[in-house]
């Protein structure tokens, strides 16, 4: 039986309040994220940025966006089928688009095109909000993971 919409978000937001704080990166960067929806295959999270999340120019820094399409991708491969393991990253590809500052809130959509036995292919869109809607598009990435499990 497949998970409904519900159980897929209750997941996710499991997965983030216990793994965060485990990862030093992600709790830095990531420990205000907040999962706004979570059904097969996409999350959609939304994450307001602080000077942490900044460059010495006042933008969002790169490794930040590429931190995130890290994240995001492994949260889009757990909707797949409620796993907890999300597998090891193979490639990463960020494409740094526009910028937003600290006090922007900014959508992190992320989507897992497939997930096989072996790899699992990932698509990620960072967006600013603009009064309450996802408007221009900061950053774009592509995420592959090695997912095999082990027996």
């Amino acid at each position: 039986m497949e998970a409904d919409d519900a159980q897929i978000k209750a997941h996710i937001e499991s997965l983030v309040a216990n793994n965060l704080p485990r990862s030093p990166i992600y709790n830095f960067l990531l420990s205000n994220v907040h999962i706004h929806s979570a059904t097969k295959g996409c999350v959609k999270a939304r994450l307001k940025l602080t000077k942490n999340h900044i460059n010495s120019g006042g933008g969002i820094h790169g490794s930040v966006s590429a931190t995130i399409v890290d994240w995001a991708g492994g949260m889009a491969i757990a909707t797949w089928d409620l796993r907890e393991r999300t597998g090891v990253s193979v490639d990463i590809h960020v494409r740094y688009l526009s910028s937003a500052k600290d006090g922007d809130e900014i959508e992190i959509e992320a989507t897992a095109d497939k997930v096989g036995g072996s790899l699992a292919f990932t698509k990620i869109l960072i967006s600013k909000i603009v009064d309450g809607e996802p408007g221009p598009i900061v950053a774009s990435g592509t995420h592959t993971k090695y997912v095999k499990q082990r027996s």
